[in-house]
């Protein structure tokens, strides 16, 4: 892996190529400013103290605490006094390919899929460690940055490794604060697939049902009870996150951009984007994408 995996463009953190997976350390003074990232990141609380400022709002962080953050959502940290934060990062390809089993795992589907989309969490996750699971969290993220100039080709099963065990070790404790339900229903994952794969079709409940072939007041009671969302808004969500990363990293239109994710109509689709990232579509690539863009696309 490369000296430095994690680099930034901006405001925008991404990883260097060949990077899948970062865990480290990290001491925070005064402010860490605003800043989005193109990964997932967990933060946990190791020592000092601080502010979690986020589109959920301010929150006062202590040792135990963590934050994980689906690609595309903004925070910074305010109010630092030596403000220590472990953090773990993997790319969303990771999450497709090699994780992608984690969906079907109450748990851990729960914590990376459906989790930081329910009860309006806007793509983010928050829970507290006891004494015995950060002991044993902080154990994985070490042996995670043992790897950190590693060879890839050689350590990628160690690296999802021990990256499994430290998400499970905190997929257990959110279980223990939400109240998860069993494991998804097979009509479920299968929904969400196919959603996700074409997210730019003109989908509607009917049809989504017809496909699985469902009745559609059942998609939706089986849909909420494992997402806490219907298909249809489960589908939003997903479109804005690839909204985003559009935004970040093409030089497309944001009226293309929105037809490119399933809203030709450019007005709905900077509502939902709005109402998702508190920001619109504009403002965000203004605020997170320093690359000179025409005024045609901004």
């Amino acid at each position: 892996m490369a000296d430095e995996p994690v680099t930034h463009t901006g405001t925008l953190l991404h990883f260097v190529e060949g990077t899948v997976v970062h865990a480290g350390p990290h001491l925070h003074q005064n402010t860490h400013p605003l800043h989005t990232h193109s990964f997932f990141e967990i933060a946990l609380v190791t020592g000092g103290q601080g502010v979690h400022h986020s589109l959920a709002g301010r929150q006062q962080l202590e040792v135990g605490d963590v934050i994980l953050l689906r690609p595309g959502v903004w925070h910074q940290y305010d109010e630092c006094r030596a403000l220590q934060v472990y953090n773990c990062c993997f790319s969303a390809d990771l999450v497709q390919r090699e994780l992608a089993w984690t969906r079907e795992d109450p748990l851990l589907g729960y914590l990376l899929w459906t989790g930081p989309f329910s009860a309006q969490r806007r793509g983010m996750l928050t829970t507290r460690l006891d004494s015995d699971t950060f002991k044993e969290g902080l154990e994985h993220l070490e042996e995670l940055r043992k790897l950190r100039r590693q060879s890839l080709s050689r350590h990628r099963g160690d690296l999802v490794g021990w990256l499994s065990l430290y998400l499970s070790c905190l997929a257990r404790t959110v279980a223990q604060h939400d109240d998860l339900g069993e494991q998804t229903h097979p009509a479920v994952l299968d929904a969400m697939r196919m959603m996700e794969a074409d997210p730019a079709r003109q989908w509607t409940l009917t049809d989504l049902a017809q496909v699985l072939h469902l009745a559609p007041g059942y998609l939706v009671r089986l849909f909420k009870s494992a997402t806490g969302l219907p298909p249809m808004a489960y589908l939003s969500r997903h479109r804005v996150e690839l909204a985003a990363d559009r935004l970040l990293h093409t030089d497309l239109p944001i009226s293309r951009i929105g037809e490119s994710v399933g809203w030709p109509d450019q007005n709905y689709f900077a509502r939902r984007f709005k109402s998702h990232y508190g920001l619109s579509a504009s403002a965000y690539r203004q605020r997170f994408n320093t690359r000179k863009l025409s005024p045609s696309v901004r």
